[in-house]
């Protein structure tokens, strides 16, 4: 099947590897051949004594005299606030999402470069950048969408994507009128809710972040954001999602997609190979599994947001950053992480994965963010900080699905209008 590319050319692997040879320096064996032992901090602890092993072995046996050992971390996010508070959250880590901003980077990673020689090679650069300089490189890139179960929307007549919100809760009606629960939302883990933000530029554009900090009210109709957390908000409302939100489980909802108990569930890309790998060991074929996009549909068609997943690092502080170094670039460049996740490559000269095939038929447009504006990159942070707004967490959405589902006080225009009085509040204050 031919597949529609997502971004343009590239240069080779080569080249990635002299971006991050050329890094600055300023610790012991920093700018030196690789040697001696890194401690790899990740979130994967599903890899760590498989997948990721094997890693080590190959990157040790290309790079002799060298030892990669692993620390996964459950709660990644909430371990790694914690290790950010000492020098000791090892040589190459993932950069914590939702406690630091980019204004933070320089007192925690290690610069790999400018920000303009890194996009030359690598996907979502702007993502881990601020003031011109990268201190991140991408571990994989995904497409907002959301995974379900094929045969159940068959079932229940749905062929085509829905395109409008309309649309869509309608189809999870009639699936719901079938017997499985439309959709599921990962209340309890959390962090799946706040993969949502991912959706901000769907109808609004590239620029919609910049945008963002100069309004007032991003709840409000017609905004991305409005369209994000009021489609969560009515689905929960309609009824149309699990009973009992506060037991949901992560692991499990694979079993549950696999089988049709549920339907769907708004993610990256990232999730289709999990989804299907779920299928598989149920006995299904790997093709229940479909990946559509969301249901705001322009004239011009289907848009998709991409973006990174989490991005690795070095620490300022790491006394191997040389090998810290040589690590990423391999990992990045040689290890095959991205193309055995399904996921988007973060080298640009990579093809598209064949996760996104139900994206290449419908003609799907794919959108990347555009850079914040010079000096603002924190801003969006500064200001969702203080509303004390996770934008970019789950806490807030699950207060909206409480509201939602009548286990909290308030309704859908009460609530946005008070996400707006504290957003407008904290942009003033951030202002001044």
């Amino acid at each position: 099947m031919s597949r529609r590319p997502i971004i343009g050319l590239a240069a080779t692997a080569a080249a990635a590897a002299l971006v991050l040879s050329g890094c600055s320096g300023g610790a012991a064996n920093d700018d030196g051949d690789p040697s001696g032992e890194i401690t790899v901090l990740t979130n994967r602890t599903d890899l760590v004594d498989t997948t990721f092993k094997d890693y080590a072995a190959e990157f040790e046996k290309q790079y002799p005299g060298t030892t990669v050992k692993f620390e996964a971390l459950t709660d990644y996010e909430g371990d790694a606030k914690i290790r950010l508070n000492s020098k000791d959250y090892g040589d190459v880590l993932l950069i914590p999402s939702s406690n630091v901003t980019k204004d933070q980077y320089a007192n925690f990673f290690e610069p790999l470069g400018s920000t303009e020689e890194q996009s030359k090679t690598y996907r979502f650069a702007n993502e881990a950048s601020f003031d011109g300089t990268a201190y991140g490189v991408s571990t994989f890139g995904s497409a907002m969408g959301y995974v379900f179960n094929r045969d159940v929307w068959t079932k229940a007549g749905i062929t085509e994507p829905p395109a409008t919100e309309e649309e869509y809760l309608a189809a999870l009606e009639k699936i719901k009128a079938n017997g499985s629960i439309p959709y599921y939302t990962n209340y309890k883990d959390g962090w799946p809710l706040a993969t949502l933000e991912g959706n901000l530029g769907a109808t609004q554009g590239p620029k919609v972040r910049t945008e963002m900090i100069a309004t007032d009210s991003p709840w409000t109709e017609g905004n991305d954001q409005y369209d994000i957390d009021g489609l969560l908000f009515d689905t929960v409302a309609a009824g149309l999602s699990e009973p009992d939100p506060t037991t949901t489980n992560w692991e499990e909802s694979k079993n549950l997609l696999a089988s049709g108990e549920i339907s769907s569930m708004v993610l990256g890309s990232w999730a289709v190979s999990q989804m299907q790998d779920a299928a598989e060991k149920a006995g299904e074929s790997r093709d229940v599994i479909g990946f559509w996009p969301m249901p705001w549909k322009t004239d011009e068609g289907f848009t998709s947001v991409t973006a990174s997943d989490k991005f690795l690092a070095v620490s300022k502080y790491s006394k191997n950053k040389a090998t810290a170094k040589a690590w990423i670039d391999w990992f990045t460049n040689e290890s095959g992480f991205a193309a055995s996740q399904g996921a988007i490559s973060p080298v640009i000269s990579d093809p598209a994965p064949d996760t996104l095939a139900d994206f290449s038929d419908l003609g799907v447009t794919y959108l990347e963010l555009a850079p914040d504006p010079v000096g603002k990159e924190a801003v969006i942070n500064d200001i969702a900080n203080a509303a004390e707004i996770d934008l970019f967490g789950n806490t807030y959405r699950q207060k909206l699905i409480d509201i939602a589902r009548g286990a909290a006080d308030g309704d859908k225009e009460s609530a946005f209008a008070d996400l707006n009085e504290r957003w407008a509040a904290a942009r003033a204050d951030v202002a001044e």
